[in-house]
């Protein structure tokens, strides 16, 4: 029997097909227009890798903010939900999530089961999300997956101090038209972004151990300082924008094993 999880996040949507043994398919695309389209495409290009089709699966859960729109999912839940059951599929000793998506980031606390004990979410400003990053590479205009590595290398760090994606592109053009070497600033970004989503961390509590998924998990920059801000080395898993839909897969087999079961 085969399971699917699809999450249709703001800038990408994923998905995860499973069987009673593991992962048996997955695939990513860039979120369109259309969400409803863009879940089957991203879907039924995971059948596609593994020869299958829609009837080879028993149980399709959906997650993200296109959740409600698929037109195949047997059942929708909540992406803090599936998070917190991805991680804990993968690292089952994490206790503290920080999932930093396109256009939102939230902080999760879970228990041994992977279920999440609390949250907190930052969904009306961009800080902390990929789309602030995708502002500022744009603005600075370097590319995106060269950010957090190029921080690193910094010799000084500016002072971002605007939360709002708005005016910290501001800031930033005006170190740069000031002459400041461009990696002083995408320190000084990066920084202003890592204590920025530190403080919804420290809302949630911080225990062991530590996790980060979503797209921003690419980011060494931001990857290594919010490490020393929290005190813990990161648990990442090697997609980890994945992990959503991993735990929105799981949760559809234990959905489908549970339908199984009755008489």
């Amino acid at each position: 029997m085969l399971f699917a999880g699809v999450d249709v996040g703001s800038r990408t949507a994923k998905a995860v097909i499973v069987s009673q043994n593991g992962i048996n398919g997955t695939h990513l695309i860039p979120t369109g227009p259309e969400s409803a389209k863009t879940a089957m495409a991203v879907l039924e290009g995971a059948l596609q890798k593994k020869g299958l089709s829609f009837e080879d699966l028993s149980y399709i859960v959906t997650t993200g903010y296109g959740r409600y729109i698929a037109p195949f999912a047997d059942e929708s839940l909540s992406e803090i939900y599936c998070h917190a059951k991805g991680v804990n599929a993968i690292f089952p000793s994490s206790r503290t999530i920080l999932d930093m998506g396109g256009q939102d980031c939230k902080a999760i606390r879970v228990n041994t089961r992977g279920e999440h004990v609390n949250f907190v979410m930052n969904d009306k400003c961009a800080a902390g999300t990929g789309r602030y990053m995708e502002v500022m590479a744009d603005a600075l205009r370097v590319p995106l997956e060269e950010m957090g590595e190029r921080s690193l290398r910094a010799t000084g760090t500016v002072t971002i101090s605007s939360i709002c994606a708005v005016f910290a592109r501001y800031e930033v053009l005006s170190y740069h038209r000031k002459g400041y070497p461009l990696e002083d600033i995408l320190a000084g970004l990066h920084e202003a972004v890592a204590h920025r989503v530190f403080g919804l961390i420290k809302k949630v509590g911080i225990e062991r151990d530590f996790a980060i998924t979503g797209g921003i998990a690419n980011n060494i920059g931001i990857v290594r300082r919010l490490e020393k801000l929290v005190g813990l080395n990161a648990l990442i898993a090697e997609n980890p924008q994945l992990t959503g839909a991993l735990g929105a897969a799981i949760l559809a087999r234990e959905s489908g094993r549970r339908m199984a079961l009755k008489p």
